[in-house]
């Protein structure tokens, strides 16, 4: 039986500056046989991810907040239970638009790796 608890997994800042806390991923956790990552993330009120491409397909589910969504030049505004589908080498970035953090999760298919991550300078 494999359970973590959000409050034991460390928070890092990945390449694209939102706040995340993988809950789980095949490439660390070696006993799971899975092929997707699981990551909580986490953007204060007011900040913007920095527009990036992942090299795999990303799903954000969103918990808490509302935020802007950018998908390859499409614009759409995200709320508490709405689902948002990312194709692999999708422009993409989120904006918090809420007075309070936007809480989301990632699920990235295959695993995530911060060398399948290209930062945009746009």
């Amino acid at each position: 039986m494999f359970i973590r608890s959000l409050k034991n997994c460390s928070e890092f800042v990945a390449g694209d500056g939102t706040k995340l806390r993988e809950l789980f991923n095949p490439l660390k956790d070696k006993e799971l046989d899975l092929r997707y990552s699981f990551a909580h993330a986490t953007i204060a009120p007011g900040n913007i991810s920095l527009a990036h491409k992942l090299k795999t397909s990303e799903v954000y589910y969103i918990l808490k907040g509302k935020g802007l969504m950018y998908i390859d030049g499409e614009e759409k505004e995200v709320s508490e239970g709405d689902i948002i589908y990312i194709p692999p080498f999708a422009e993409q970035k989120i904006k918090n638009i809420d007075n309070i953090d936007l809480e989301f999760i990632c699920i990235v298919d295959p695993a995530w790796k911060p060398e399948d991550e290209i930062i945009l300078n746009s």
